[in-house]
């Protein structure tokens, strides 16, 4: 469990493991030059620069669909799914496709990030993890996220990182619950 910072943490830890584990040459072959980035959907609407890259841009937070049958319970821990778009960004289609396949590849062969490989501003607890996993996205619904955005569209694909838990924040205090009381106003008795 973590704090509100964990939702930007995710995010930018996926960018470091990826600016991180990519390789100069895959064998004898040069891979391109390539910076990878966690994007908002203002950098998006800004001018593209013509380096190849690869983004990470969140479109969607959802609540975790397998914790919703603790809502009003005593837990209160917000568990939530973050909707990534991975996006290439290149001149040309070699670039393009190489590093898009190279990222993909890299997420599926390390779906889970830890404690170890998650940006410490969040307070990660040592038993905390979040599990990055291909998702499906219709086409309509794929168009519709770039049609919203001002660049035309890219070469894409989603992920979910899932389950990212928010704790409350330490500072909050507990209070009892409120006790209802009836009283009756009526005449008094007199022994």
């Amino acid at each position: 469990m973590a704090n509100v910072f964990a939702i930007h943490s995710v995010g930018n830890s996926l960018a470091a493991f990826l600016r991180n584990t990519y390789p100069a040459q895959i064998g004898v072959v040069d891979m391109p030059n390539c910076n990878f980035e966690l994007v908002s959907s203002g950098q998006l609407a800004g001018d593209q620069d013509d380096g190849t890259r690869i983004t990470l841009y969140l479109h969607r937070i959802t609540v975790n669909e397998h914790s919703r049958h603790n809502a009003g319970k005593s837990d209160k821990t917000l568990s939530l799914d973050l909707h990534y778009l991975l996006t290439a960004w290149a001149a040309n289609p070699l670039d393009e496709q190489v590093t898009m396949a190279w990222a993909m590849r890299q997420l599926h062969l390390h779906p889970l990030l830890d404690v170890s490989s998650l940006s410490p501003e969040a307070g990660w607890h040592r038993g905390d993890s979040v599990q990055v996993i291909p998702s499906e996205l219709s086409n309509e619904d794929v168009m519709r996220i770039w049609d919203a955005l001002t660049p035309a569209y890219r070469l894409s694909a989603s992920y979910v990182a899932r389950v990212v838990q928010l704790e409350p924040d330490s500072d909050l205090r507990e209070f009892a619950p409120v006790v209802a009381r009836r009283l009756a106003v009526g005449e008094a008795v007199l022994p």
